[in-house]
């Protein structure tokens, strides 16, 4: 199946990306694609070393008649987002993708594909193993755990590079040249609550699927429904309505990830059970019209189960239902300098309920530090209020746009030399790690862009050949022109 990759064009960087795809690469669990980097490094004899964290730096001289060009980065991140549809049987730790052509894409067999960030280290590699590219001297910066904590990025210390610009090839529009991006904060609501006997007699399962999900910084503004939130709205309807008994609540994976499934084991009084389905019915109805255009696929399904032994008990149903409720979700301001920006929103990315205890992720971005500890404040408020106790972890700065930079200029001026049109020059809602590297490298310049990619943190995503050619020969003329000062 991935044969069919190795021969697109150019195929150096196709053929590192399948050689990348078939090396497990979850967040938090690098070690195997570390190894695989630092051994193709040494392979070629270039300078390779590992920090502390699992970052990887390869450095390679600058080619024949360049040698008194700036030193450029180039940066891309090795894990990538792990989701798969509920019916795909795989096994991220231990498989690689298995990835197909389709017309000008290409995506993976019922999982996310990894083009993010894969097709950025996959050019590095490309670069690294060269010999008639010409380039400045290269410092590739591979970092580890972006998608769950940008760890890797938040660990490397100042003072292991010398460049003065740095490329970040984590871009998934080709048309954008990205030169800011938002912070984020992991807050997480934690608790437990007393189980007791269920009273009723039918045991049911509802299940939200069928989402589209998406990236929950890209794609944030797209309106697509949150598994979550969708399944609260069902289960408060039910709540108010009814005598309801929830056992279990278990929705969404990664905080990156806007939901795509949530799962409800709850019980009802036998002789309600009609009524209660007709209720799901038609609020599910409502539900795919609301979303129909966003979420064409949502599906929302009841099925009798075996009587689950404990449910959880009235006070809690009742605040906690109304928590995630009053918890703020999607957009929660729009950028009032930057046209069609999205400056602060919260993804609420897993909800787990179970056997007494709970817990409620969240990821909370923006690109104004003070809007983003309103935000969390505001979530935690709610929380709070139902007994909740809501810690943070993982905060990241933002990356403040510098657009009058050598670097944005030189790539904005070739750009439109080269496609006979002006690039869009912006800031994106997603969290890019330049923001967290420029708190050690303060005076490097740097610029984010890539080629076209769909579904990004979905089983959806997918990467467009032609874009990838487009991206290439842009890539290599930027370095081509790289300046001796800037």
């Amino acid at each position: 199946m991935n044969e069919v990759i190795r021969k697109l064009e150019p195929t150096a960087m196709w053929n590192h990306f399948a050689d990348l795809n078939a090396v497990p690469r979850p967040s938090k669990k690098e070690e195997k694609v570390i190894q695989f980097i630092r051994q193709f490094g040494e392979k070629l004899g270039l300078p390779t070393t590992v920090d502390e964290a699992g970052n990887v730096i390869i450095k390679k001289p600058a080619t024949k008649g360049m040698e008194d060009r700036v030193t450029v980065v180039l940066q891309s991140h090795l894990d990538m987002v792990h989701q798969k549809n509920a019916a795909t049987q795989f096994d991220f730790n231990t498989q690689g993708i298995e990835m197909l052509v389709d017309g000008d894409w290409v995506k993976a067999n019922g999982t996310t594909l990894g083009a993010d960030n894969g097709i950025g280290v996959a050019s590095i590699m490309a670069l690294l193993e060269s010999t008639d590219i010409p380039h400045p001297a290269l410092e590739a910066l591979f970092t580890i755990d972006e998608e769950t904590g940008m760890t890797g990025a938040l660990s490397l210390k100042g003072g292991l590079l010398d460049a003065k610009i740095m490329l970040n090839l984590d871009t998934e529009d080709d048309h954008e040249l990205t030169i800011g991006c938002a912070g984020g904060i992991d807050v997480t609501a934690t608790g437990t609550y007393d189980a007791k006997a269920p009273a009723q007699d039918r045991a049911l399962k509802l299940t939200v699927k069928g989402l589209t999900g998406g990236h929950s910084g890209m794609d944030i503004h797209k309106g697509r429904g949150n598994a979550n939130k969708l399944m609260n709205r069902l289960l408060m309807n039910l709540h108010k309505a009814f005598d309801l008994e929830i056992s279990s609540l278990d929705g969404g994976s990664l905080r990156n990830a806007i939901p795509r499934e949530s799962v409800c084991e709850l019980i009802v009084a036998s002789a309600q059970e009609e009524k209660v389905r007709q209720n799901i019915e038609e609020l599910a109805a409502i539900l795919k019209a609301e979303y129909q255009t966003t979420d064409p696929q949502l599906s929302i399904s009841m099925e009798k189960i075996e009587k689950p032994a404990q449910v959880w008990n009235k006070d809690f149903q009742n605040s906690f239902l109304r928590a995630v409720y009053a918890c703020p979700n999607g957009i929660y301001r729009m950028s009032p300098d930057i046209a069609g920006l999205v400056q602060s929103s919260n993804n609420i990315a897993r909800v787990l309920v179970k056997d007494g205890s709970y817990q409620v992720q969240c990821l909370t971005r923006s690109s104004v530090d003070s809007e983003k500890t309103d935000l969390k404040d505001a979530i935690t408020a709610a929380f709070e209020l139902a007994g909740a106790s809501v810690t943070t972890a993982g905060a990241y700065p933002g990356w403040t746009p510098r657009p009058s930079s050598a670097i944005v200029k030189l790539m904005s001026d070739l750009y439109e030399e080269r496609y006979h049109e002006k690039a869009n020059v912006s800031a994106c809602h997603a969290g890019l790690e330049c923001g967290i590297l420029g708190t050690n490298y303060p005076e490097m310049q740097m610029i984010s862009f890539g080629p076209n990619i769909t579904g990004a943190h979905s089983p959806d995503e997918k990467v467009q050949i032609s874009s990838v050619q487009k991206y290439w020969g842009f890539l290599l003329e930027t370095l081509k022109r790289i300046p001796a000062t800037i």
